[in-house]
Order: structure tokens, then C-alpha cells, then sequence
């Protein structure tokens, strides 16, 4: 009897240990779905359909909402992670590409890369609140951790503009190299990283100054310079690194956060587009459109241990707990 009750429990812990495990989502835009990766078996178990060519998402902060943009639809939608099935559909201007949701948790910042704008979308009453004339090609868009700026790149003008957000205006723009595609604030706010694809750098800048402090450039023995494509960025919480999707380059750099040396280059999929931690940043996910898979790094070890087969052209990837 005793021995029934301990098999039950452990069946029981690992049930809800399964049931509570970190899941990756990721858009894949050539199939207008969603691929669901269970991170402790690092395996697709569900793909969900949605709009049409979705690229950027967004969790919202109780990580019980799933934002898409749904870039041919003109649209994002809000997907319900409980019932993964779409509730709503937010206006999010024509060709929403890459958003970001401010601190409230309600302001989301959307790029219309066809309309040169960004529109400000309050994602409980479903209001526009705003629509803000920037460069041409708008893509990246980001949020400071204390709401106070957001940031949107413009892939044509070579960009970066900066919008208070107290009054939803454009205040200052920036120069950066040619065809910037992501911007990402570190952990305090006080460094902005932004990649630009065609000028193959990412250009460091602070934020109270909204000055450069350093531009980084990549080498990788044996790949071509024009293929070095930076696109997306994330930082570890810890200040203490930097990865950078490298796109067609096929490597993702990594970088010390603090003395911006790259300290090495690791060979992911083709085309790698996009990241996303772990909660533990523990492992890093990679989305690499041409090969239609998902690379996982170990970020201790700054290794690649798997690569995980997903839908085609595989572009946004967020992880919940």
C-alpha cells in the first residue's frame, strides 16, 4: 500500500511538473501558424493556425496572453494561452511587423512598415490612441523597462526614433547604419542595443544621452562579410552577454555586455532571424527561417546542443514559464 502511494505521488509530481513546464511559441510565417515547443522535451507538441504571415509576439506580463502580428492581415491578434484559441483582434495599422507592450501592461507600440508609422493601440479597450509619423520602413520597436521611451527603427531613413511616451510624441531620431531591424534595452534601461542588417552592426547607445557608445562589427572566418545580417538581440540579466542573430551568416554572436568584445560566434540554422531566453536563461532559442527550424544554446557552455524542426520560415519566438 505504501509503495502504491509513493508511485502515485511521483506520478503526480511529474504530471504537474509536464503540466507547469516552460513552452516556447513560435510564428511561423509561411504557414500562418504557430509552432508549440515543450522545453523539457524540446519537441513540437501542437501548431496552431492564425493570421496571415505572422512574425513579432509578445506575452503579456501574467504571460497568460499571446500577441501576434498577424503582418498580412493587417491585424493583431490576442490569442488566450489557456484555450490557445484567438479572442480578439487589436487595429493595429497596416503591415504590423515587430510591437512592444509598455510596463502598463495596456500600450502596445506597433510598427506599420507599408504606412511609415507607429501606432499606439490600448490593448484592453481595443482604442488607437495614437499613430506617429516616423521613418520610412518602420520594423523595431521597444519599450524601456520604466515606460518612458519607446524606440522604432526605420529600415530606410537608417533610423532610430525616439518617442516619449508621456505624450506619445516623437521627440529625437538617431543615425545608425544602413537597414536597422532591432532595438533591445538592457535589464536597468540605461543601454540600447540596435542592429542594423545591411551595415552588418549593432550600435550601443545611452539612453539618458540617447548618444553612441560603441559600435560593434563581426568577422566570421570563412563567411562572407555581406552575409553578416544582424537582426535580433537579447542580454542576459546579469549584464553579462550579448547575443546577436547574425542572419544569413548563419551564426549568432556572442558578445561581453560589458567590455563588447565578441568573444565567439556559434553555428545555428540558416538564417537565423530572431531569440528568446529560457526563464532561467539557461538556454537560448534561435528562429532560422530558411532552415524552418529552432536552435537551442546552452548558455553556460555557449554551445548549440539541439535543433528543433518547426513550420516554414520560422521568425518570432517568445517562452512562458
Amino acid at each position: 500500500m505504501r509503495l502504491t502511494r509513493i508511485a502515485c505521488a511521483v506520478a503526480f509530481g511529474l504530471a504537474c511538473q509536464s503540466a507547469f513546464a516552460a513552452t516556447a511559441y513560435v510564428s511561423n510565417e509561411k504557414d500562418d501558424s504557430i509552432s508549440v515547443i515543450d522545453l523539457d522535451s524540446l519537441e513540437v507538441t501542437a501548431t496552431l493556425d492564425v493570421g496571415m504571415r505572422p512574425r513579432g509576439l509578445l506575452l503579456s506580463s501574467d504571460n497568460e496572453l499571446l500577441y501576434i502580428c498577424a503582418s498580412d492581415s493587417d491585424r493583431v491578434q490576442v490569442m488566450d494561452l489557456a484555450t490557445r484559441k484567438i479572442i480578439k483582434e487589436l487595429p493595429s495599422g497596416a503591415d504590423p511587423e515587430q510591437f512592444a507592450l509598455h510596463p502598463n501592461d495596456r500600450w502596445l507600440y506597433i510598427s506599420n512598415e507599408d504606412d511609415a508609422l507607429v501606432t499606439v493601440v490600448d490593448a484592453q479597450s481595443d482604442e488607437v490612441l495614437a499613430q506617429i509619423e516616423v521613418g520610412v520602413e518602420p520594423e523595431g520597436m521597444a519599450v524601456s523597462p520604466d515606460g518612458k521611451w519607446a524606440v522604432n527603427t526605420s529600415e530606410t531613413t537608417n533610423m532610430l526614433h525616439w518617442i516619449d511616451t508621456s505624450t506619445q510624441q516623437l521627440v529625437d531620431n538617431t543615425l545608425v547604419d544602413q537597414r536597422p531591424r532591432h532595438v533591445e534595452f538592457d535589464k536597468d534601461g540605461k543601454r540600447l542595443w540596435a542592429s542594423a542588417e545591411i551595415g552588418g552592426t549593432v550600435t550601443v547607445l545611452d539612453v539618458d544621452s540617447r548618444q553612441v557608445l560603441k559600435v560593434l562589427n563581426f568577422a566570421i572566418k570563412g563567411v562572407h562579410p555581406d552575409k553578416v545580417q544582424p537582426v535580433g538581440v537579447k542580454l542576459t540579466d546579469d549584464g553579462k552577454y550579448a547575443f546577436v542573430a547574425l542572419g544569413p551568416a548563419n551564426h549568432v554572436a556572442v558578445v561581453d555586455a560589458k567590455t563588447y568584445e565578441i568573444l565567439d560566434y556559434l553555428l545555428v540554422g540558416r538564417r537565423v532571424w530572431h531569440l528568446a531566453f529560457t526563464p532561467d536563461q539557461k538556454r537560448l532559442l534561435t528562429t532560422n527561417g530558411v532552415s524552418g527550424d529552432v536552435s537551442v544554446i546552452d548558455v553556460d557552455a555557449l554551445k548549440v546542443t539541439k535543433s528543433i524542426k518547426v513550420g516554414r520560415y520560422p521568425w518570432g519566438v517568445v517562452v512562458t514559464p
